[in-house]
């Protein structure tokens, strides 16, 4: 996926290239309607890798669903253009999904490109999830990020693979409809990951496979923009796959849990960052029938209700509070 991007294609995309020669891969790049060079730099550079071009920018979901109905595959990678991969990183995680029809989704151990020896913030070694909907990943907690030492080196089940590099069984992306479009940008993986385990299906880590992975191209972490994504996205996340007698629930806990930080927000000053919390929570709120209807649609599909990989607790007060620093510190269940 790229998206003005002409800069990261021409340091990102060899890599790519060089490692899917093989005719049993193709590699194609869905411009997401960019209004620089990117289109040219991939017709004048790399001229063997396939174009799907949009007529502009239908966000991260959006572009995925229109691109990825174009192609004909058993398997999907969801690439960001700001990912360096490494010799032989796609064969561990065809194994895995080859070994185990009810695989739908894996990743490989995200790396930074940065600081190569660490793990990278989007999708470390494998994503998890509160009780309360906050997502966070094996390797990175916040802003804590532990060095890779082979700790990882396995293959198990997480409860969501990142979106800069996951690949996905094709006929089950499109049975679920791919990723939903009304996120825009940022959890729509996650999102997409619990709908497909809701229905029995596993998404697994594999720690056979390294990328590295720039990270922060779009979007800075303070970015009020980004802060409305987040919360309001996670609101749909939670309202959309929660079990019944759970959903209100958790929906109030976070509505407290949200103004704490919106609260903390205005005495820090950071007012776009305010506004954004409570934008987030308007527009949820009012687009609330429109989401009963998917709601009702993931409910009839559901036949696993419990997930062990979400972790009974909550990894904001275990994390600023208890300090705890280390996913094998929280001992989840």
């Amino acid at each position: 996926m790229n998206w003005n991007g002409s800069k990261l294609l021409d340091e990102f995309l060899p890599s790519v290239v060089a490692q899917t020669k093989e005719e049993d891969y193709a590699v194609y790049v869905i411009d997401n309607g960019s209004t620089d060079d990117s289109l040219s730099v991939l017709r004048t550079r790399f001229p063997q890798v396939k174009i799907i071009a949009l007529d502009k920018n239908y966000g991260f979901p959006g572009g995925y669903n229109r691109g990825l109905e174009k192609i004909e595959a058993e398997y999907y990678v969801l690439l960001n253009n700001d990912v360096q991969v490494t010799q032989g990183w796609l064969k561990p995680l065809l194994y895995l999904m080859d070994s185990d029809k009810t695989v739908a989704a894996c990743q490989p151990k995200i790396l930074s490109y940065r600081n190569r020896d660490e793990f990278e913030y989007a999708g470390a070694a494998g994503g998890f999830i509160d009780t309360y909907g906050f997502p966070f990943c094996r390797g990175r907690f916040f802003n804590v990020f532990e060095k890779d030492e082979g700790q990882y080196n396995f293959s198990d089940e997480i409860f969501w693979a990142t979106g800069a590099c996951m690949m996905v069984r094709a006929r089950v992306y499109q049975r679920f409809g791919g990723l939903d479009e009304d996120f825009f940008a940022h959890m729509e993986e996650i999102d997409l990951c619990w709908r497909m385990k809701n229905a029995g299906y596993k998404i697994m880590y594999q720690g056979n496979s390294a990328v590295y992975h720039l990270g922060g191209g779009t979007l800075g972490r303070m970015n009020p923009l980004k802060t409305y994504l987040n919360f309001r996205n996670n609101l749909y996340l939670l309202y959309k796959n929660l079990p019944e007698g759970k959903v209100f629930r958790i929906l109030f806990a976070r509505y407290m849990l949200d103004m704490i930080a919106a609260t903390k927000f205005l005495f820090g000053l950071e007012f776009g960052n305010y506004w954004a919390v409570i934008r987030a929570h308007f527009s949820f709120w009012s687009t609330f029938g429109h989401f009963r209807k998917k709601r009702r649609e993931i409910i009839s599909q559901t036949v696993v209700k419990s997930h062990y990989e979400i972790y009974e607790g909550l990894i904001v007060y275990d994390f600023f509070i208890k300090r705890k620093k280390q996913f094998h510190q929280l001992r989840p269940k």
